[in-house]
């Protein structure tokens, strides 16, 4: 969702670094493997080391993130190039697509209500889904058991390296479309520029690619 779907992964910067600043720590380009593409709690536990904080404060940590996060999506957040015209394609080919994110469920279903409002997903899985979010594998086989598919027949659409490390993991074939982090080329990875280069054939291509 964040980064591919929709473009909130500049929201999720500009929320960890408003909260590292109440915390005393300026946000960096350092910091961006711990930001970028991970799930709040993650984020949370990086601010807390960085900034020498105690653990009892992870949880106010997190809720800050998931709160301020949340107010800056709800608000609005637009999609990126090609995702209505994909998302259309699919549906209209009758190809079954859900929505696999390490967001919280509330920021989820506030983005299906807003910006993915009318979207046909088969369902959606959050981050409170799974014992274990991106970048392990469980969001994306268990998306592949609700599809009662083998993760290799699956194709996932990711834009950061945690979220390709856990397709990769979980057994899909990956097309990936860069957002603010480069992704390293691996075996079973497909790239494109933009989802505006990607279609139906593009997305059946990725399941022979070696």
């Amino acid at each position: 969702m964040d980064g591919t779907l929709v473009d909130t992964e500049v929201l999720w910067w500009e929320t960890a670094r408003e909260v590292a600043a109440g915390l005393g720590h300026r946000l960096s380009d350092a910091d961006a493997p711990e930001v970028v593409g991970r799930a709040v709690a993650d984020t949370a536990a990086h601010l807390i080391e960085v900034t020498g904080g105690d653990a009892s404060a992870l949880a106010d940590t997190a809720a800050d993130l998931t709160d301020s996060f949340f107010r800056k999506v709800d608000a609005g957040a637009p999609l990126r190039p090609g995702a209505a015209a994909l998302l259309a394609s699919l549906e209209g080919a009758g190809v079954p697509f859900a929505l696999v994110s390490a967001s919280p469920r509330s920021v989820v279903d506030a983005v299906v209500a807003g910006s993915l409002a009318g979207v046909d997903f088969a369902f959606t899985l959050s981050a409170d889904d799974t014992v274990r979010t991106k970048p392990h594998p469980d969001p994306y086989r268990a998306a592949a058991e609700r599809f009662a598919a083998d993760p290799a027949a699956c194709v996932a659409v990711e834009d950061s390296p945690d979220g390709t490390a856990s397709a990769d993991a979980a057994g899909c074939a990956v097309l990936v479309v860069p957002s603010l982090l480069p992704v390293a080329p691996g075996r079973g990875r497909t790239f494109a520029r933009s989802l505006e280069e990607v279609d139906l054939a593009v997305l059946s291509d990725c399941l022979g690619r070696p």
